[in-house]
C-alpha cells in the first residue's frame, strides 16, 4: 500500500521527532528518578533550581511525547492505513484494536495525570509527588506504545530505521 508523498514525509518528520522525544524523556526520567521522588524532595523545589528544572523538563517532555503521538502521529498513521479518524479517544480505541497501544484507559489516565502534574505543581506537594511517581512508572508505556507505531511504519516502508 502506498501513501501520498506528503503524508510519508510528514510521517518521517514525526518519527524523527518522536524518537528524539522518547530519548529526551528517558534521559530526564533517569536523572529525576535517580533516587525515589518523595514529598521531601518536592519540598526542595522552591530552593533547588536544578531540581525544579528537572521536574519542569520531565512534565514538559512527558506531555510533549503524549501529545505528539496521540494528537499528531496516531491520526496521521490511521489515515495512512485507511482508518477513520476522530476525537482522541476514538483514535486511541482504534489504535488499541490494531495492537498499537496496550490500553485506551491507560492513555486517558495519562492525559489526566499530565494535567495533575502541571496544575498541582505549585500547591499540593503530595499530589505532585504522586503524579510524578505515576508518570515515572508510565514513561515506558508511552515509549513502548510509540515504538510499536514506529515499528509498524518501518515494516510498511514508510519510515526508515534510525
Amino acid at each position: 500500500m502506498s501513501i501520498p508523498q506528503s503524508a510519508q514525509l510528514r510521517l518521517q518528520f514525526l518519527a524523527r521527532i518522536v524518537r528524539k522525544e522518547i530519548r529526551y524523556l528517558n534521559s530526564t526520567d533517569g536523572r529525576l528518578f535517580d533516587s525515589p521522588f518523595s514529598r521531601e524532595k518536592a519540598q526542595r523545589l522552591e530552593a533547588d533550581d536544578n531540581l525544579a528544572e528537572q521536574v519542569d523538563a520531565f512534565v514538559s517532555r512527558f506531555g510533549r511525547l503524549q501529545d505528539t503521538v496521540g494528537d499528531n502521529l496516531l491520526p496521521l498513521y490511521l489515515n495512512a492505513v485507511g482508518e477513520k479518524t476522530g476525537p482522541a479517544v476514538d483514535n486511541l480505541n482504534r489504535a488499541e484494536k490494531l495492537g498499537l497501544i496496550n490500553s485506551v484507559d491507560t492513555w486517558m489516565a495519562l492525559r489526566e495525570l499530565r494535567n495533575q502534574m502541571i496544575h498541582e505543581y505549585i500547591e499540593d506537594l503530595d499530589k505532585l509527588t504522586d503524579a510524578l511517581n505515576q508518570g515515572h512508572v508510565h514513561v515506558s508505556t508511552l515509549s513502548e506504545d510509540a515504538g510499536r507505531i514506529l515499528c509498524d511504519l518501518e515494516i510498511r516502508g514508510w519510515i526508515q530505521s534510525p
